[in-house]
């Protein structure tokens, strides 16, 4: 029994959260594809749908990589770091959808390109507009204006906003010598932002704005993640936590209040995680991390596919041929801009080797 208390180190070179993080953004995808075909809500839970459960995993997933991150390396360098994770490939995404998407939707619902560029809002408005990763405008013109979720080009990135938020705020923390040896920090401001959460309705009334309480809904999770990785830096990952954390937190979300699957991030986060050292995942999905492409790509495909395709309408043919076309562009992108960047600002990290001696590190 108390082998199943003991923990061993986490396998940060042999886990499966490539595949966690796939699976996801699928689920997100799939969650999607209700409103996109205009067969309703789709599936839900304590007035959470598929897709948002999923944003959730996502960000306590992240908490806790993100986190370790931020331990091993100096401000700036954690900065750059998670700039180059997150930002090229979101502007591609919007780029494209602006020069590419848009006039495809142009030409098929109005037979011309003529007046794309100059009608509002614009596609150079679009890209210009949410270049800081804050989604002020989602329509491109009139495109989009026969599908049944109209004028919304990618409704799923409006969380990038709202993560790279937690970055900062871990970011910031972690500059306390205190958060360096010690968690609590970590949990000081879990808690508040628990309390936050669950008294939105209250700061509202005192001006809080929807960008706050959208931080407030998602910050939880990420500090969740966070904290996990402090505990299993110290203590390793365990059997038996790792088999329970899962269902005391559904029971829990299921008996309690509205916010309190906030407050049980850190379980979601410990159970997802131990699931990653135990399920395995293809050695190409561990070579390739597509999941980043799939989340930002899968709204506009779906648009597409629905404004083109021959399976408008039908929301299981439209998932699935979706969802081919996104796991080809998430692929492209992680081939073609993500993972090119991030080994350029490795190699920028590491250094020239020097002559004599072992090579630099980061």
């Amino acid at each position: 029994m108390s082998r199943l208390w003991h923990g061993r180190p986490f396998p940060y070179r042999a886990n499966s959260l490539n595949l966690t993080r796939l699976v996801l953004a699928s689920a997100v995808l799939v969650a999607h594809a209700w409103y996109i075909t205009g067969a309703g809500t789709g599936p839900g839970w304590k007035e959470e749908n598929l897709g948002g459960w999923a944003v959730a995993g996502f960000f306590v997933v992240s908490g806790f990589l993100i986190t370790r991150s931020r331990l091993s390396h100096g401000l700036g360098e954690y900065l750059v770091h998670r700039l180059a994770r997150i930002m090229p490939a979101f502007v591609v995404c919007i780029v494209l959808t602006a020069v590419l998407f848009g006039p495809i939707a142009a030409l098929y619902e109005q037979g011309t390109l003529d007046g794309y560029l100059g009608t509002g809002p614009t596609p150079l408005s679009y890209v210009w507009t949410n270049l800081d990763l804050h989604i002020d405008q989602y329509a491109i013109g009139q495109t989009l204006s026969t599908v049944p979720y109209p004028s919304t080009w990618n409704g799923s990135i409006w969380t990038l906003y709202y993560e790279f938020c937690c970055y900062l705020v871990v970011g910031l923390l972690a500059t306390f010598a205190l958060a360096r040896r010690s968690m609590v920090p970590m949990v000081v401001a879990f808690v508040i932002s628990v309390v936050a959460y669950a008294g939105i309705d209250t700061l509202q009334r005192y001006g809080a704005n929807e960008d706050m309480a959208l931080l407030a809904r998602l910050l939880p999770f990420f500090l969740g993640g966070a904290i996990v990785h402090y505990v299993i830096d110290r203590h390793g990952i365990a059997t038996l936590p790792g088999v329970l954390s899962l269902p005391v937190a559904l029971v829990l979300i299921a008996l309690g209040p509205i916010g309190t699957a906030q407050a049980t991030a850190p379980l979601l986060a410990y159970g997802i995680l131990w699931l990653s050292t135990v399920v395995p995942q293809p050695a190409i999905v561990a070579r390739n991390d597509v999941s980043y492409g799939v989340y930002i790509y899968a709204w506009p495909v779906q648009q597409l596919v629905e404004l083109l395709g021959p399976t408008a309408g039908q929301l299981w043919p439209s998932i699935v041929l979706s969802a081919v076309i996104t796991a080809g562009l998430g692929t492209l992108s992680w081939l073609f801009v993500e993972r090119p960047v991030m080994r350029r600002v490795k190699r920028r990290d590491a250094g020239p080797v020097p002559a004599v001696g072992p090579p630099a590190t980061s």
